[in-house]
């Protein structure tokens, strides 16, 4: 990878580290799901009149994408976390990171190195580090409810992959339109209070819904989506376990929570795993 591509992957994860925080505080103002089809519905708005068309060949691959990481990803992330607390669910939700390693090797061809996977080892070790950590809840349906997402995730990652390269714009516009309804009907069978919600709003929740929307949702995946266009899953997923540092710290910083050894054990192993697996090794042919 080169040194932007790898200060893109640095950040990606950063942006989304700090959204566990924001999140939190949109499902305060709004049901979860009908937030989530908020976020959707304004990314759908803002980039499908501005970007091109999915090629006829490109609609069911985004579609399709859209069903697992909107519909799935998203729909069990948001539930989750509004059920249990950010940092279980930052921790859980790094399992998107072996599974879309795991799933790439049969769908991709993309076999794990021995470094690659030496690395995502360690950082799964800073991850599992930090879910020992004080304070976390033991409750199982948020933890479950993440890990689906996380498997979602992943799906979306390797079909993404599979049937790119796509305009990274293009795929953040279409897909968030195709999550709309999806998103939508689960949110009006599911949960009441959309309306009001509407009206009752403050300010600090329409922040968090614009917070989503342009700095997780466009700015996040099109980045994301750019690298993976031009990148190994082996090389960009292990880069996800930095998630939960950032959402952690932004934990300490906005919620008041403390740094403990137990944090910083769990992140200097994670960042460590994630530098390893960016290692090349000479034997193995250069596949960027």
């Amino acid at each position: 990878m080169s040194l932007i591509q790898i200060v893109c992957a640095v950040m990606v994860p950063l942006l989304w580290g700090y959204q566990f925080v924001v999140i939190k505080v949109g499902i305060v103002e709004f049901p979860p799901l009908f937030f989530l089809g908020l976020r959707f519905l304004a990314m759908a708005l803002l980039l499908v009149p501005f970007v091109k068309k999915p090629a006829r060949q490109e609609l069911s691959p985004v579609a399709a994408i859209s069903v697992f990481l909107g519909g799935l990803n998203f729909g069990l992330f948001y539930v989750g976390l509004g059920l249990g607390s950010g940092s279980i669910s930052a921790v859980a939700y790094q399992l998107a990171t072996p599974f879309t390693i795991l799933l790439a090797w049969p769908l991709l061809a993309e076999r794990p190195s021995l470094i690659t996977s030496s690395g995502v080892l360690l950082a799964f070790l800073g991850v599992v580090v930090l879910a020992a950590g004080p304070g976390l809840s033991a409750n199982a349906i948020p933890i479950l409810l993440v890990v689906g997402a996380a498997l979602a995730f992943a799906v979306a990652n390797v079909l993404t992959k599979r049937h790119g390269p796509f305009d990274p714009l293009m795929l953040t516009g279409w897909s968030s339109l195709f999550t709309v309804p999806q998103v939508m009907l689960m949110s009006f069978v599911l949960e009441d209070g959309q309306l009001t919600s509407l009206v009752t709003a403050d300010e600090r929740g329409w922040l968090a819904l614009a917070y989503t929307v342009f700095i997780g949702g466009i700015v996040g995946f099109g980045l994301w989506f750019w690298l993976i266009a031009r990148c190994t899953m082996g090389r960009v997923a292990p880069f996800g376990l930095l998630l939960p540092v950032f959402a952690l710290i932004s934990s300490v910083l906005f919620l008041d929570e403390h740094i403990t050894p137990t944090l910083i054990v769990g992140a200097l192993l994670a960042i460590s795993g994630v530098a390893i697996t960016q290692v090349r090794s000479s034997a193995l042919p250069n596949r960027t």
